[in-house]
């Protein structure tokens, strides 16, 4: 499968104050999440939390500059 770009509109009645102009989300390997999770901690990336929900798992991280992403 090739790379994909997803566009979704935002609600503006969102909690948020400031809005990332970009979200990523990463999908690496199956089963190598943790890996990249550290990987990125490495480069200055910090985990904000881990959710798990019946849909799947995934962690949201943010980078030096304190934009979200999220690794599946």
């Amino acid at each position: 499968m090739g790379r994909r770009l997803l566009f979704n509109r935002v609600p503006h009645a969102e909690k948020k104050t400031a809005k990332n102009r970009l979200h990523l989300d990463l999908h690496g390997p199956t089963g190598e999440r943790d890996t990249e999770v550290e990987r990125l901690r490495a480069l200055g990336a910090r985990v904000e939390r881990h959710i798990k929900e019946p849909g799947g798992e995934w962690v949201i991280m943010t980078d030096p500059e304190g934009n979200e992403f999220c690794v599946h």
